[in-house]
């Protein structure tokens, strides 16, 4: 059995269903097809269960890539005000949190609600639990063979992310279907990841189900937010924005205590003499955190008999605590996957491939990885939105 289309969306996550009601409304016959059973699986779990579905912060400068300017052209035509659009004229109560983050008041649910619905009105056709089990270009057609049918198109959209979070369907299919056509892949790994530490940091292995809010830096890099210990190591947004611009091998700097001046510890001494380090340091971390650091620095008595030159050294390691992990969780923690098709090889206006006509990769699938907190949703929207604007 075979059908044509207009154009065949591999991938019903964020990004293909934005691309596939784009088009569809424009017009376009539309095949939406995943193999998973239920369409936006990711979207579902993000948030917490509400989805945090943009970043009114949202800029170029956000997001990791080989070109730092691809993702200029898409971001600035379709931007986070033309999504809170769509999401008013669905009636999706939101709010913002920290950092220009925007979740659903409600369920993530109404975020895949709103975009199938979207999707009906440009009666995209939707096939889910297919896998696709051949492409193939021929006579400037795209075939695509799926669960015993064949759909033809004479444009191919893969929107199948990369292979974050395998427990919820992710896979390398977009990279095979990159290289099948003879388009660059760079190397992907796990972004947005928590770290894992040897038995050497047992300062921070001793401390899980702790949090505290840190500046973490890595290189020139640094991140304001809150840190988290777990049995395994480090995770946390600080840690986990971080995380993508960590290689192996490379050290990290923790700052515990970041709104206090330099000289507040020789400062603690003027004022408060007869006390004892831990108990100045109680005062601005969580019980478990101050034992620790106490117990590891190792300052014995009242601080009126501390040199300031020791308690200097104490603050210095206090405001860049350095431990080198390990590793990281991989991708079955990662939120999202750093590289993927290599940008050169793609049209950062429309996201088709430059040496093979009617070929578009939009989304995770692609060398762009935005921080934490909506930024990645973004990207969905907008290249999803671009691919849509010209299939």
């Amino acid at each position: 059995m075979t059908n044509t289309y207009d154009t065949i969306i591999l991938g019903a996550g964020a990004a293909g269903l934005m691309c596939a009601l784009t088009a569809g409304q424009r017009g376009r016959r539309v095949l939406l097809l995943d193999h998973a059973d239920k369409a936006g699986k990711k979207i579902l779990i993000s948030g917490g269960g509400r989805c945090n579905f943009t970043n009114t912060d949202t800029r170029p400068e956000r997001y990791l890539s080989n070109n730092k300017h691809f993702s200029k052209s898409a971001l600035s035509r379709y931007t986070p005000s033309d999504f809170l659009e769509l999401i008013d004229r669905h009636n999706i109560a939101w709010h913002e949190k920290t950092l220009g983050q925007l979740f659903c008041d409600g369920s993530a649910k109404q975020i895949v609600a709103m975009l199938l619905a979207e999707c009906a009105k440009g009666h995209v056709e939707i096939t889910l639990g297919h896998k696709v089990d051949t492409i193939r270009f021929v006579d400037g057609s795209y075939l695509v063979k799926h669960n015993g049918q064949t759909a033809v198109a004479s444009t191919l959209v893969i929107a199948t992310g990369g292979p974050a979070i395998p427990k919820m369907g992710a896979t390398s299919f977009a990279y095979d279907v990159a290289r099948q056509f003879d388009l660059k892949v760079v190397q992907p790994t796990p972004a947005l990841v928590p770290f894992t530490l040897s038995h050497d940091e047992q300062l921070f292995r001793a401390l899980s189900g702790v949090s505290t809010e840190v500046i973490v830096r890595c290189g020139p890099v640094e991140f304001r937010e809150a840190a988290l210990f777990t049995h395994k190591g480090l995770s946390g947004p600080a840690i986990l924005q971080i995380s993508s611009y960590w290689k192996p091998g490379q050290s990290i700097g923790i700052n515990f205590l970041p709104d206090l001046p330099t000289g507040w510890l020789i400062e603690a001494k003027r004022t408060r003499a007869r006390s004892h380090f831990r108990a100045v340091l109680g005062q601005h971390l969580p019980d478990r955190l101050t034992q620790a650091l106490a117990e590891r620095v190792n300052l014995v008595g009242e601080l009126a008999n501390q040199s300031d030159t020791k308690l200097a050294d104490i603050e210095d390691m206090l405001s860049n605590w350095i431990f080198t992990p390990n590793g990281t969780e991989g991708f079955a923690k990662a939120e999202v996957t750093l590289g993927g098709v290599d940008t050169d090889g793609l049209s950062s206006k429309t996201m088709e491939a430059k040496k093979q006509p009617g070929l578009y990769f939009i989304g995770e699938a692609v060398d762009v990885t935005g921080w934490l907190g909506g930024y990645n949703f973004q990207w969905a929207w907008a290249s999803g939105w671009a691919a849509g604007q010209v299939l």
